[in-house]
């Protein structure tokens, strides 16, 4: 699959992979509600440590490999240019003047003013705990990303079209990470908080969510696609370790006021 081809038919890919990953999600979460059938309360874990280790490493790996790729200037780096070059040329001003306003969902000063609310209304609400795994979750994504960017000093794609402009180093996406972490975390504080009706709807929001603004990125060509890519994988690595480690706080407590 070509550079050309991935460029010409940009957006139906993207509602093909939001669709995906959709069901997926919603797969996902059938399965884990029907793995927790049967276990008290106090058992029914949101996210396991053995899935929070498997995650966690699985990322890693995938973001170290996008770093070697991109470091030595391989295929992956040569990919990366062939396709903003085909995007720059191929996509729509009306669908890149739509897809900049959507990707203002994870710009740093939107996610850090409704983090700032979050955190607040927690601790209003006196759920201390969760407003320091949140807090902390939000702030260490911020500090990765910004020691990552420094690292690598990766130039981002040049474009034209003027809808977006960004000043800052490309690798990774800060919008990709950024939007996983704040979603992902969101989700695990709104699964603890709110009746199981309401699990499905949250968790399938905030994969459009984070589909949404990351695959943005790329189309509008302020970021290669292995900047997105690495930006989920470091994203979801930090997010799982952070709500599989408040998940485990919040289950011991349980176990501890059970007994």
């Amino acid at each position: 699959m070509d550079a050309e081809w991935i460029s010409r038919h940009a957006l139906s890919i993207w509602a093909v992979l939001l669709a995906i990953a959709l069901g997926g999600a919603d797969l996902a979460w059938r399965r884990a509600v029907r793995r927790r059938e049967g276990q008290d309360a106090a058992a029914r874990a949101l996210l396991r440590p053995a899935t929070t280790v498997a995650v966690v490493v699985a990322m890693l790996t995938i973001a170290a490999a996008i770093a070697v790729e991109i470091r030595d200037a391989a295929g992956l780096a040569a990919f990366d240019t062939a396709l903003a070059g085909q995007l720059r040329a191929n996509m729509p001003e009306a669908a890149l003047r739509v897809i900049a306003l959507l990707t203002h969902a994870g710009d740093a000063v939107v996610l850090g003013v409704a983090a700032a609310a979050i955190f607040l209304g927690l601790l209003w609400r006196r759920h201390r705990r969760l407003a320091g795994a949140w807090i902390t979750t939000l702030l260490g994504t911020a500090l990765i990303n910004a020691a990552l960017k420094g690292w690598f000093r990766r130039e981002r794609p040049l474009h034209d079209h003027g809808f977006i402009v960004e000043h800052s180093y490309s690798f990774p996406s800060g919008h990709a990470s950024g939007s996983m972490v704040f979603f992902g975390m969101l989700a695990y504080v709104l699964l603890v908080l709110c009746p199981p009706r309401w699990h499905r709807s949250i968790v399938v929001s905030a994969v459009a969510m984070i589909t949404l603004v990351g695959i943005s990125r790329i189309l509008l060509q302020v970021h290669y696609f292995s900047d997105v890519l690495a930006g989920y994988a470091t994203g979801l690595a930090w997010v799982t370790l952070c709500a599989g480690s408040a998940e485990y706080v919040r289950l011991r407590e349980g176990r501890r006021a059970a007994s």
